[in-house]
């Protein structure tokens, strides 16, 4: 079933005005897309914050603790909460920084590793069924707009250098 398909059959169409809204479209798409999204993050026992954190450690596999909330937005004191939850499942390790014993390392297990590569494939497939009706080309140029736009009014989604 697509990404925002709606099980009821029969239902109005949406006026055009609401159609010609390139905004109205991303929202109503992303809504769609999230809704799948928190219901297989959940399915696997996780919610956004803990696939945000694993993700961000699968790029940069040492994060202070600070950086990582300042990198994903999210209060330092609502961290420890999502840090104690993935570390509890072994997910994660928090260790002392040896530079600076104020300062905890957050780093991946393998098993965080392999949960991490789970979820990838989970929402890589999610991606292909949402952008299903577009070849590879018309994907890969729909990402490049949306990047652009997300650096113009994102600094953080600015892309850098891979």
């Amino acid at each position: 079933m697509p990404v925002g398909e709606v099980s009821q059959q029969g239902s109005p169409p949406l006026p055009a005005e609401l159609l010609d809204k390139s905004g109205f479209l991303m929202v109503r798409l992303g809504m769609a897309f999230k809704t799948r999204a928190v219901q297989e993050l959940e399915a696997a026992g996780l919610n956004q914050h803990n696939y945000s954190v694993l993700a961000l450690l699968g790029e940069q596999p040492r994060k202070a603790q600070a950086t990582i909330a300042e990198a994903l937005g999210v209060d330092p004191s609502q961290l420890v909460g999502i840090l104690d939850a993935l570390e509890q499942r072994g997910l994660i390790t928090r260790q002392r920084d040896v530079t600076d014993r104020r300062r905890h390392v957050v780093s991946l297990t393998p098993e965080g590793e392999r949960q991490l590569i789970s979820l990838r494939v989970t929402i890589e497939k999610l991606e292909d069924e949402l952008f299903a009706p577009l070849d590879a080309e018309s994907r890969k140029t729909f990402h490049a707009m949306l990047l652009r736009l997300a650096g113009y009014h994102d600094p953080q989604c600015q892309e850098t250098s891979r």
